[in-house]
């Protein structure tokens, strides 16, 4: 009886969630009855053709270079950077989602598949994916990028004591990072771990970051064969994004963010505002536009009379200027935020964004916030109104597959095939199938009470917040 009812609450969870998800998006709800290759299809859509404003078409230009670099910087032929910039020109889509795992974690291998659901519907032949990297290695116990489940037993990535794990970021450097793989406890496979241990990278690298990019190079073939072309970039790819635009005297960035004593300002009231608001709890001052690393720990930043301040000791570690940002960026001790990677990853080169359970939340409100301080300011009115007539600028676009089949057995075994197994058997699934008891939701409180709120009416999809959705 417990189980039924066990059974019989977690049914009713996910029933609320996707009532919620309908009531903000009311596009989703046809496709919770259909396989899961339509809804995959529809977020890799191409947007809807109309006019760009210079603004869009220059900062697209400056994502594109990126992209370029990081193919070449990855050992991508000529032509197969020029084919991923193609596609990705035309498409205009980012998956946003999985923090900068191991293809092995679940969490990465089966939003890779629903990406590449998405893609095959368009006939695309390569995939960029973005990886936040400014999370630390140990997220929760025994999770996180500094570790992997191997047979479904916890194993330490790179073999790090607990005091070098909490709190210590993917970026955190210079080190000797080397793939060790050290169970925390006897239940892993020898064989497996030796097998896993042999197909990752030898040697050491500067940051944690660079030996799982480094892995997940040697991994894709491995795991999903050659139809797809593979780029993941990162956090410190947008550095050199951000450091590019900033680098000329006209561009939007250093001109609106940095020059114009207004937007910076306004976009960061706008977001106070929301705080205070019925839509709290989605969207808040983390940090200001930059991670500060210093000693291998990341540390927030506030903006204060023209200086980035560390709030905890008043001290000014860098002046908001382009010269100063510029070499910070180049050093790494400056990591564009959330905020600031969006900006110029998606809002201002009109790139619809893909992420997990929060971002179809906090994302639009960041938009909103943008175009708020836009209109505070009185500028830009090209760029506004574009963001009011975006198509489908965000949508929920990882971890929309829940699944515990281990499919260890497949990479022990070379069989590729197994991949397009699972994408197959996947695809004809029903979106309300593949997505299972949606964890990621129902235990999240935030969620619970964003239900809440809607079922009571203190926030509506009507808001002037959600207008950007």
């Amino acid at each position: 009886m417990i189980e039924v009812d066990e059974l019989a609450r977690t049914v009713e969870a996910k029933r609320a969630v996707l009532g919620s998800l309908a009531a903000l998006y009311p596009w989703m709800q046809p496709y919770y009855s259909l396989p899961l290759r339509d809804y995959a299809s529809r977020l890799f859509d191409a947007p809807a053709s109309k006019a760009t404003p210079e603004i869009r078409r220059h900062a697209l230009t400056k994502l594109l270079g990126t992209i370029k670099n990081a193919g070449k910087r990855n050992g991508l032929s000529i032509d197969a950077v020029a084919q991923i910039c193609r596609e990705f020109e035309q498409r205009r889509v980012l998956q946003t989602g999985p923090h900068l795992l191991l293809l092995l974690d679940p969490e990465a291998y089966y939003t890779h598949i629903l990406s590449l659901l998405g893609l095959s519907a368009h006939g695309c032949s390569t995939y960029l994916s973005y990886a936040v990297s400014t999370v630390s290695l140990a997220e929760k116990a025994r999770k996180g990028p500094g570790w992997l489940k191997v047979d479904r037993q916890p194993v330490n990535v790179f073999g790090l004591p607990r005091s070098r794990m909490i709190g210590y970021s993917l970026l955190t450097g210079p080190g000797a990072y080397r793939f060790e793989l050290v169970p925390a406890e006897q239940g892993a496979e020898p064989d497996t771990l030796d097998l896993l241990h042999n197909r990752l990278p030898k040697g050491q690298f500067e940051r944690p970051a660079h030996a799982i990019k480094a892995a997940n190079l040697s991994l894709w073939p491995k795991l999903f064969g050659s139809r797809f072309t593979f780029l993941q970039i990162d956090d410190e790819d947008i550095a050199d994004l951000v450091a590019d635009h900033l680098s000329e005297e006209n561009s939007w960035l250093r001109t609106r963010l940095l020059e114009d004593p207004r937007l910076a300002s306004n976009m960061l009231a706008e977001i106070d505002t929301l705080a205070d608001g019925p839509w709290s709890g989605w969207l808040s001052r983390s940090t200001d536009f930059f991670w500060f690393y210093q000693n291998g720990r990341r540390l927030p930043l506030r903006l204060v009379a023209g200086e980035l301040v560390n709030p905890a000791t008043g001290a000014k570690m860098v002046r908001f200027a382009a010269s100063e940002i510029i070499a910070r960026l180049a050093d790494r001790s400056l990591i564009p935020n959330l905020l600031l990677m969006f900006l110029v990853t998606s809002v201002l080169p009109g790139v619809r964004a893909l992420g997990g359970s929060h971002q179809p939340i906090y994302y639009p409100l960041m938009r909103y916030v943008v175009c708020r301080a836009l209109e505070a300011a009185d500028v830009d009115a090209g760029l506004r109104e574009a963001l009011v007539t975006d198509d489908l600028p965000g949508a929920w676009g990882h971890r929309v597959i829940e699944c515990d089949d281990d499919f260890f057995d497949s990479f022990r075994n070379d069989d590729i095939a197994a991949s397009g197994d699972f994408t197959d058997r996947f695809s004809k699934m029903s979106f309300t199938e593949a997505c299972g008891g949606m964890t990621s939701f129902v235990s999240d409180t935030s969620w619970q009470e964003l239900h809440r709120r809607l079922r009571e009416q203190a926030i509506a999809p009507t808001d002037a917040e959600w207008a950007f959705s």
